[in-house]
């Protein structure tokens, strides 16, 4: 019996140092995503790229401006140096940008 109860004690300390050791880390976690989230707020609004209050307004001013003088090719060309998107990807929104005007 003695034996049995140590063992589970044992078990019951191991386990109480896990779960512990995943507060912990949890914790630090939440910090670091926190962290990068207002890193992120910061390079969106540095770019320009949060979108305003009215919903047809596009996110990339400067990719509104080039649509707007009517040069799609580098309004398109823009978004890709934004974002990072590939050609496709760039097209599409550009086009969808410029359904809304």
């Amino acid at each position: 019996m003695d034996t049995a109860l140590i063992v589970v004690l044992i078990l019951v300390v191991a386990l109480g140092l896990l779960v512990s050791g995943m507060e912990s880390r949890l914790r630090r976690m939440d910090r670091r995503l926190t962290a990068m989230d207002r890193r992120l707020d910061l390079i969106i609004d540095h770019l320009g790229a949060r979108p305003g209050d009215d919903s047809h307004e596009p996110a990339f001013p400067q990719v509104a401006a080039l649509l707007r003088d009517g040069k799609k090719i580098h309004a398109i060309k823009a978004y890709r140096e934004i974002t990072g998107a590939d050609l496709r990807e760039a097209k599409e929104a550009v086009e969808r940008m410029a359904e809304w005007r």
